[in-house]
């Protein structure tokens, strides 16, 4: 599925979309830096009711947010790791053993090390446009 985001005004409708598509809660998303991974991810949380500040975990590897409606959701950033081996000291495979949400920007970086059980979500830039592109 792939769709076009022209504004920030269409990302929540966006966002509603790509959840409704997702066959599994756990959501990784490929795109440099900047494309947007992280004001997509806030986007998702507002559809699944999170109460709390959702932002880049880039320094702190995971964030964890309280929803109203789907208990915990996991948000990883893995941009800044200098060996797989820190995610897994942060004890990576628990929070993928539960029926959590899990965000993960730059899976790239411990691929071999997460579920292959995903939805992927692809953002491209165009000019001042977003296109996103969800494998399934």
């Amino acid at each position: 599925m792939k769709w076009i985001c022209n504004t920030l005004e269409d990302l929540d409708q966006i966002s509603k979309e790509i959840l409704d598509h997702c066959t599994s809660k756990n959501i990784y998303f490929h795109a440099q830096m900047g494309a947007g991974k992280t004001t997509l991810i806030k986007s998702m949380c507002k559809h699944l009711k999170v109460v709390d500040v959702v932002k880049s975990p880039t320094f702190s590897i995971v964030n964890e947010y309280i929803s109203e409606v789907n208990d915990l959701i996991y948000h990883f950033d893995f941009y800044r790791l200098k060996h797989p081996q820190e995610a897994f000291d942060i004890g990576l495979e628990t929070y993928f053993d539960k029926s959590s949400y899990c965000f993960v920007e730059w899976p790239s970086e411990i691929n071999n090390a997460l579920p292959a059980d995903a939805s992927n979500i692809y953002i491209e830039l165009d000019g001042e446009k977003r296109i996103f592109k969800l494998v399934v």
